[in-house]
């Protein structure tokens, strides 16, 4: 089950950081709010998880979804452009995520 936490954390902290970005400062209210909403819930659910997940383990694969899942959001959404290189050092994340959950007990 902590591994599920950590997933919709992972989940979460996409969707603040998108939303944050559609609340253009915090001057529109929806997206401000759920920037707010889902930033909370996306520290509850690390919090659980990591009540049986190694801190360090833990706290790299949520960023590491945090990475991925806004550069792919960013350019699905806002038409933000990935280079090679960029998107290659964005697959070595995605590939230590992968890593960190085979190796971790």
């Amino acid at each position: 089950m902590h591994w599920i936490f950590l997933l919709i954390a992972g989940v979460l902290e996409v969707t603040w950081a998108v939303g944050m970005k559609y609340s253009e400062g915090f001057t529109v209210a929806l997206p401000s709010v759920v920037t707010a909403v889902t930033y909370i819930g996306s520290a509850v659910f690390l919090a659980m998880a990591l009540k049986n997940l190694p801190l360090g383990t833990a706290y790299a694969m949520w960023t590491g979804f945090g990475i991925a899942g806004t550069s792919i959001l960013g350019v699905l959404l806002f038409n933000e452009t990935l280079n090679l290189m960029q998107v290659l050092c964005i697959l070595m994340i995605v590939g230590g995520i992968v890593g960190l959950k085979l190796l971790s007990n």
